[in-house]
């Protein structure tokens, strides 16, 4: 299984961003898609995670100004990020929890990551 992640890149404070990631590979089921963050020096954070029919979940720091979604039938989710801050500026992860044919066990996959700097 992998996970490629697209979208990061340079915008000014109070712009706007999305990030898509594509899961591909030998995937029977995604239990959940995420996103998340890891800033310089700092502990890589959870930004948003959408379950598999269940609700969604956001950082405090990103409630009102971020959204997640997800389009099971092609194993993608999106993180469309609006009211950009100086603060957001980071690595972000796309996550997911995978079951495959192979394995009733589901796994954690991680993308590449793609880096967001938000700065004028």
């Amino acid at each position: 299984v992998q996970l490629q992640a697209f979208g990061g890149g340079l915008v000014q404070p109070g712009g706007s961003l999305r990030l898509s990631c594509a899961a591909s590979g030998n995937i029977f089921s995604i239990k959940y898609m995420a996103w998340y963050r890891q800033a310089p020096g700092k502990q890589r954070e959870l930004v948003a995670v959408m379950p598999s029919g269940g609700s969604t979940n956001y950082a405090d720091s990103v409630k009102g100004r971020f959204t997640i979604s997800r389009d099971s039938a092609k194993n993608t989710v999106t993180l469309q990020m609006n009211s950009l801050k100086p603060e957001d500026t980071a690595v972000y992860y796309c996550n997911a929890l995978v079951r495959t044919y192979v394995s009733e066990t589901p796994y954690d996959y991680w993308g590449q990551g793609t880096l967001v700097t938000v700065s004028s």
